[in-house]
């Protein structure tokens, strides 16, 4: 029996049906080959989920004072309330269920990051690409206030704008906005230098598109690849600085749920052996990071064909 000239018969039919999968098919299946990322990427839905349904499933509202006493504070994980319920997790100084608390701490740490993650993404990609389809003496000004940002620590930066602002949720996403800006223009910025030299950028030049539309409609969707990488490493970096500003104090006020400020709250209790008030949150905090690194990991190696394992 014999082949046409069109078939190959030493392409198997899997190979076959792989290579006309959808974009998004592949990029799907290319993404869940991993098990840590698989695994990593399921860990984070079940922190969202209980992030966004905490009223639902959390025994009590830690910061409601009509459902807090503060006769059963620092009781060990597994003891009873008055109330019949079980303290999964223990409670802290003040008397709220320790799995409740992380329950709404999360909600506030994950908001924070994700909503400080757009606004600086917002602004350093206007930024970036304005820096790289200008070029010249633009590009050079720009370019050197964003090195001068990166030449400083976040946290350095973070606490003097807190210690001018105050306390507060809002004050804390001006910090981290004005943190993590710079790394977003300088991401894509260098994408964007490769691709204003392309010849589809050179072609809607001469058919007189403006400005605007050559770098939002067919610059920037060519940035998206390694943008979304760093979008997720800068939420996880967000959240941890959060973190670290509300355990030094500079952050979240006494009244807003926190993971750093539940972590700083059951520090003074460690050494009398109540691990549990400053352990719990901190695990959370950590499974927090690590899921979504993981996360940013598998969608690097995914995007970048290059930087396959």
């Amino acid at each position: 029996m014999t082949t046409t000239a069109n078939q190959d018969p030493e392409i198997a039919p899997t190979e076959l049906a792989g290579q006309f999968q959808s974009p998004f098919r592949r990029f799907v299946s290319d993404f869940f080959e991993s098990w840590v990322a698989t695994v990593a990427f399921a860990l984070f839905l079940v922190i969202v989920f209980g992030a966004l349904f905490a009223p639902l499933i959390s025994p009590q509202d830690p910061y409601d004072l009509a459902q807090v006493d503060v006769m059963e504070s620092r009781l060990p994980p597994g003891s009873m309330s008055y109330q019949g319920y079980t303290f999964l997790l223990g409670t802290d100084g003040a008397g709220r269920d320790l799995f409740s608390a992380i329950l709404y701490g999360l909600r506030i740490s994950l908001s924070v990051g994700v909503v400080s993650g757009i606004i600086a993404m917002i602004i350093g990609s206007s930024v970036g690409l304005t820096a790289a389809y200008c070029g010249g003496r633009v590009e050079a000004l720009i370019m050197r206030i964003v090195d001068l940002q990166l030449s400083f620590p976040a946290i350095l930066i973070a606490l003097m704008l807190l210690a001018v602002f105050g306390k507060g949720v809002d004050k804390i996403m001006i910090a981290l906005v004005t943190v993590q800006w710079a790394y977003y223009a300088r991401t894509v910025r260098s994408t964007a230098i490769v691709e204003r030299q392309k010849e589809y950028v050179e072609a809607a030049r001469c058919l007189g598109l403006s400005h605007k539309r050559v770098l939002f409609h067919h610059i920037l969707p060519n940035c998206l690849a390694p943008l979304i990488v760093v979008v997720t490493v800068q939420t996880a970096h967000a959240i941890a600085l959060e973190a670290t500003l509300s355990f030094l104090g500079v952050g979240l006020p006494q009244t807003e749920p926190s993971l750093g400020l539940l972590i700083s709250n059951g520090f003074e209790y460690m050494l009398s052996g109540r691990y549990w008030i400053s352990f719990f949150p901190g695990i959370a905090l950590l499974l927090t990071i690590v899921s979504i690194n993981l996360v940013g990991d598998q969608l690097r190696d995914v995007l970048n064909p290059r930087l396959q394992r």
